[in-house]
C-alpha cells in the first residue's frame, strides 16, 4: 500500500465510540456522517436489541387505539385515522412539548393551522419540528412523549 492510501485510510476511532453512543442513547439502528473528506457509517445488527426496542412500541400503541375500539359505535374511524396520520420523516424520539414541564404543543380536540407545530422529533441531538400539513381538528395522537419513532410511523391524526 502506498503512503497516500494509508493516510486515508486512517479511522478516528473516537468518532465511532461517539456515534455508537449515539446509537445507544436513541435505539437507532444505523448512524452515518459525512464531511468534506470522509464518510463514517456505524450500524448494529438486528438481533435482540430490535426486538427489545419492538417491545415498548406495541405497549405504547394500544392505550391510543383502545380507546376508539373502547367505542363500538364508530369502529371504522380507526382505519381511516392512520390514513389521514401526520407520519413521522425520521427515526428519533418523539416530544409533545418543547421542554420538560412545558405545555404540550397539542391536544386531542384541538384546531389546527397548517404549518402549527405538532410535536418534535429528535434526531442526533437535532429537535426537528413536525408542522401540521392541513389545518383541522386533533382526532388522535399516537406517540408518547419520550417514545422512540420509526420512519414513516404514524404521530398524529389531523383531520
Amino acid at each position: 500500500m502506498s503512503e497516500d492510501h494509508k493516510k486515508s485510510m486512517h479511522v478516528d476511532i473516537e468518532l465511532v465510540r461517539q456515534l455508537a453512543a449515539v446509537l445507544d442513547e436513541t435505539n437507532l439502528t444505523e448512524i452515518e456522517v459525512e464531511d468534506a473528506d470522509r464518510k463514517v457509517r456505524v450500524a448494529r445488527k438486528i438481533s435482540a436489541a430490535p426486538v427489545a426496542y419492538a417491545a415498548p412500541a406495541p405497549m405504547a400503541a394500544p392505550a391510543p387505539a383502545a380507546a376508539p375500539a373502547a367505542m363500538p359505535s364508530d369502529p371504522a374511524s380507526i382505519t381511516p385515522a392512520h390514513e389521514n396520520a401526520v407520519k413521522s420523516p425520521m427515526v428519533g424520539t418523539a416530544y409533545l412539548s418543547a421542554e420538560p414541564g412545558a405545555k404540550p404543543f397539542i391536544a386531542v380536540g384541538d384546531q389546527v393551522k397548517a404549518g402549527d407545530t405538532l410535536l418534535i422529533v429528535e434526531a442526533m441531538k437535532v429537535m426537528n419540528p413536525i408542522a401540521a400539513p392541513h389545518g383541522g381538528t386533533v382526532k388522535a395522537i399516537l406517540v408518547d412523549n419520550g417514545q422512540p419513532v420509526e420512519f414513516d410511523q404514524p404521530l398524529v391524526v389531523v383531520e
